[in-house]
């Protein structure tokens, strides 16, 4: 597999998305049973640019990606505080399932970079014998 070009589709991906997040914050703070926090979306939309940014700047070099499952944690820790304000909002469970599957994706990416690039985690030297 070719996870270089992976990554830079995942790149492509983080522009894209936060791109819609800086441009309609309230109506997707909305959609997630959270009206009163259109500035956390655009602030997670700013850090998704700033990914895809990093992963253009440093294609095939796994510290971007795993960059990228930190902002996933982040994401799903929102989302999971949605969840509990609102637990029937599908939008919200549609949300979560989506960026687990792509948190999955990016780990898959990492560990992929990690073994065709060199190592990025973790951060020690392996022993030479």
């Amino acid at each position: 597999m070719d996870y270089k070009r992976l990554s830079i589709g995942l790149g492509v991906f983080s522009i894209a998305l936060g791109a819609a997040e800086l441009l309609a914050p309230r109506r997707i703070a909305k959609a997630l049973s959270a009206p009163d926090h259109p500035g956390l979306v655009r602030a997670f939309g700013a850090r998704e640019v700033a990914a895809g940014a990093a992963i253009f700047q440093a294609s095939g070099h796994s510290t971007t990606i795993w960059n990228r499952v930190l902002g996933d944690v982040m994401d799903l820790t929102a989302l999971g505080a949605a969840a509990r304000r609102a637990p029937g909002n599908r939008a919200v469970q549609a949300a979560l399932a989506f960026v687990a599957a792509v948190t999955a994706l990016d780990v898959v990416t990492a560990l992929g970079l990690d073994r065709q690039t060199g190592r990025a985690l973790p951060l020690r030297e392996p022993a030479t014998t």
